[in-house]
């Protein structure tokens, strides 16, 4: 029973101690002011996505198998996402250099 308590404790202690701190190394240098991005999950064509400067974005969109589904550049805060098939997608925007990475949920 101890080395049963001695092994869980030893794999424990690896996976803890092998995550990286990435927001320590980078806090905040790459991140878009003011983003939101809803609604989310979403069930309408459209999703909006707002910054502080609202400024106009580079927009891409990925399914699960890294593939590029929707590259757009949008100058308002309206995303049209009607072609896309309900499921979980990776949305990357792109503002002034700066990125933001998000899941996006279509149901």
């Amino acid at each position: 029973m101890k080395i049963t308590y001695l092994a869980l404790f030893m794999v424990f202690s690896i996976c803890v101690s092998a995550q990286q701190a990435s927001d320590l190394q980078y806090p905040n240098s790459q991140e878009i002011p003011g983003f939101k991005l809803y609604p989310n999950p979403t069930f309408d064509n459209v999703v909006y996505i707002t910054t502080s400067l609202n400024a106009q974005k580079e927009i891409s969109v990925y399914d699960i198998f890294g593939e590029v589904v929707i590259r757009d550049v949008i100058k308002n805060n309206i995303l049209n996402i009607s072609d896309l098939a309900p499921g979980v997608y990776v949305l990357q925007v792109i503002e002034n250099k700066k990125t933001m990475i998000r899941k996006l949920v279509v149901k």
